[in-house]
């Protein structure tokens, strides 16, 4: 967007939405990367969500293993999600261009509205786990959880595809030339509510509830970077609404940072630690196998 296009000194467009040239056979590469949003802001998103996708590839054999072995329902559902979501929010990333071509409004609409929808999913079903403690819990706390989440985003969905197509809010289009204050007053409303959830489990673990919570830094470090994001896109949300361009660069930025490094982030939280069990816990099963066999008897004479 304008802001990234500023740091790099790239000459500016007159218009944020302006209009792709099209010929052959769709928009050119340049177009692709230079002309609707700029190319810094086209990198920030697709580089990161990429290398994201080809680690989880990459990753992948061992991570069936030890889900099979695990047996954790709510890790299988969980790291299944977290392979759609993280395919929806790779297509985004690098179809920005479609924000900006005549013709593809109804595709970029619904395309953000299951991306966004896919991961606040996504956050939803994480602070619920957080506040049942329930970790890697059975079929029935992933049942619960999930038909709570489902419910929540579900009617998230609906609210948004209504201000979309039934009254025509570009909730996905951003213009900082002339910025549409239903919108952003929307947009406030949304990140005032993720803001206030976030701050009362950061709350929680400062009050006598704080033993309802998984005593976790990892945890604690999520709820804290979490909190501090949606604060920000809260302010900016705010700014931008009132006509201060400062406001929409700052929400650029916001927007950046949670389609790049939020599913990473969730990953680290929420199944790292998972995986490095699992290869702590076949470690002590494989000594103990070893150590019944009499291998190490030696190591006592």
């Amino acid at each position: 967007m304008r802001a990234f296009q500023e740091v790099a000194g790239i000459p500016l467009s007159t218009s944020l939405n302006l209009t792709l040239k099209e010929g052959g056979y769709g928009p050119k590469l340049h177009g692709w990367f230079f002309e609707c949003h700029g190319f810094w802001h086209t990198i920030a998103l697709i580089v990161p969500s990429l290398l994201f996708v080809l680690y989880l590839a990459f990753q992948a054999k061992r991570s069936f293993t030890k889900l099979h072995h695990g047996r954790s329902y709510i890790m299988i559902a969980y790291y299944g999600c977290l392979w759609l979501v993280s395919l929806l929010n790779l297509a985004w990333c690098s179809l920005q261009v479609w924000e900006c071509t005549p013709g593809k409004e109804v595709a970029w609409n619904v395309l953000s509205l299951f991306t966004t929808s896919g991961m606040l999913f996504m956050e939803v079903s994480l602070m619920a786990f957080l506040l049942q403690r329930n970790y890697a819990s059975g079929l029935e706390a992933l049942t619960r959880t999930f038909i709570v989440s489902g419910l929540i985003v579900g009617l998230d969905i609906l609210l948004k595809a209504v201000y979309l197509f039934g009254f025509g809010i570009p909730l996905f289009v951003d213009n900082n030339e002339h910025p549409h204050r239903v919108k952003w007053n929307l947009w406030v409303v949304h990140k005032l509510l993720l803001t206030a959830i976030y701050g009362f489990i950061l709350f929680m673990y400062h009050s006598k509830w704080r033993e309802r919570l998984p005593a976790r830094p990892a945890f604690y470090n999520y709820i804290i970077i979490m909190f501090c994001l949606n604060a920000i896109a809260l302010f900016a949300c705010g700014l931008t609404g009132s006509g201060a361009g400062f406001g929409f660069w700052m929400y650029d930025v916001t927007v950046v940072c949670y389609h790049a490094l939020y599913l990473p982030l969730l990953y680290i939280t929420f199944l790292a630690d998972f995986f490095q069990e699992e290869d702590l816990h076949l470690e002590n099963v494989y000594y103990s196998e070893m150590k019944d066999a009499g291998f190490f008897d030696a190591d006592w004479e």
